[in-house]
């Protein structure tokens, strides 16, 4: 195996896509993949097996759903320039408004096949991290209750919530409790209802028949509703890994670290972002201080990235060995919010991307090299 390197398993990407697939198909919602935490487009041909469409936030992203995945986006952005929206609106089968500004100013626009929505914000989310909080209060995204008009604007086709972060579905049931109370009034008269992201159904221990049950009861409430989910992470959950190699080991005031041949500010930035210590195959998590007051036969270790951030290392794991300059550490489900996030910061290597086949044989999708580095400055 290369190393460093992403590796997607297609088998475990198949078994994600089924179950989604099946959440669809037996609630009559819409699952669709959002290109914010997954974009690896080489293997988008697995995923028309399973699903339709994509949702973007960008240009670049609502090219890439008509250029490479084949079918128009659902596009939604927390503001559209007057540079952009033409272009936007060629790759887009749906535009959703972070603001009645914004839809007033480009609605003129819009052409009869798109369906225009706008964002709503039900002051309400289980979110804990406030960096992932879409509705912490002074959100810059989407409009409360009490700023809509009693009748909606015409060509408001639906609305777009998003108040998730790799939630259950009994935090969706108490969220739609709120949109309902909030927004309730003007359901009955949309279209469409985008509940966003977050629903991580291919967790294990995620409710999926209780997931079903309040998709299909919501559509049972406002049978007009179409309804729509865009999740990102549950598509590629524990679908992939890092494969990385030891390549030093130092020790300060008793502390050692093993430094890799990745870097978490560079590779795995949730991880520093959230924060959360990612699990390592072979070894057991630790609290993050234990690798403080570990002797050197516990076998724990800080790991380290080779980027000259100082902060670019994650706290403690136990080894049943003595790590070794050379060894390979896999660092387990780091294909979501890992390759659609990363940057090249110190010039750092990019690790390749991989995928391996049902049948256990490994192709190489991309290989970095530094013209890919260079080709990104000026």
């Amino acid at each position: 195996m290369l190393s460093p390197c992403y590796l997607l398993d297609e088998t475990l990407l198949r078994r994600n896509l089924a179950l989604i697939k099946h959440v669809a198909d037996e609630s009559g919602a819409e699952i669709i993949l959002a290109f914010k935490a997954f974009a690896l487009w080489r293997v988008f041909p697995i995923f028309r097996e399973y699903i339709n469409h994509t949702t973007a936030s960008s240009l670049y992203e609502a090219r890439l759903a008509v250029e490479e995945f084949g079918s128009k986006a659902h596009t939604y952005s927390p503001a559209y320039t007057d540079e952009d929206f033409p272009a936007i609106m060629a790759c887009s089968s749906h535009i959703t408004f972070n603001s009645l500004s914004q839809f007033n100013r480009f609605y003129p626009l819009v052409g009869a096949d798109i369906s225009c929505g706008l964002r709503v914000n039900p002051e309400y989310s289980e979110v804990e991290v406030e960096l992932y909080n879409p509705c912490a209060p002074g959100t810059r995204f989407g409009v409360t209750a009490d700023l809509l008009p009693e009748e909606l604007p015409y060509g408001i086709d639906g609305f777009h919530c998003h108040c998730h972060c790799e939630s259950d579905s009994y935090q969706l049931e108490r969220t739609l409790h709120h949109l309902e109370d909030k927004f309730g009034r003007w359901l009955s008269g949309l279209k469409w209802l985008n509940l966003g992201g977050g629903h991580l159904m291919t967790r294990a221990g995620y409710d999926v028949d209780h997931l079903i049950g309040l998709l299909k009861g919501l559509k049972k409430r406002y049978p007009n509703l179409h309804i729509i989910l865009e999740p990102g992470s549950a598509f590629a959950w524990q679908a992939g890994s890092l494969w990385a190699r030891v390549v030093d080991i130092v020790e300060s005031r008793g502390i050692r670290t093993a430094i890799l041949n990745v870097s978490f500010t560079c590779h795995m930035p949730d991880c520093l972002e959230m924060p959360y210590q990612p699990a390592v195959r072979g070894a057991v998590s630790l609290d993050a201080d234990a690798v403080k007051t570990s002797s050197p036969g516990d076998f724990v270790y800080r790991l380290g990235g080779n980027s000259c951030l100082s902060g670019d290392y994650m706290g403690s794991w136990q080894f049943d060995h003595e790590l070794q300059v050379g060894e390979t550490i896999v660092l387990e489900d780091m294909l979501h919010y890992t390759t659609v996030k990363t940057t090249m910061f110190n010039g750092i290597s990019h690790p390749s991307v991989a995928l391996m086949h049902t049948n256990g044989d490994v192709e190489i999708l991309r290989n970095y090299q530094y013209e890919d580095y260079r080709n990104r400055m000026c």
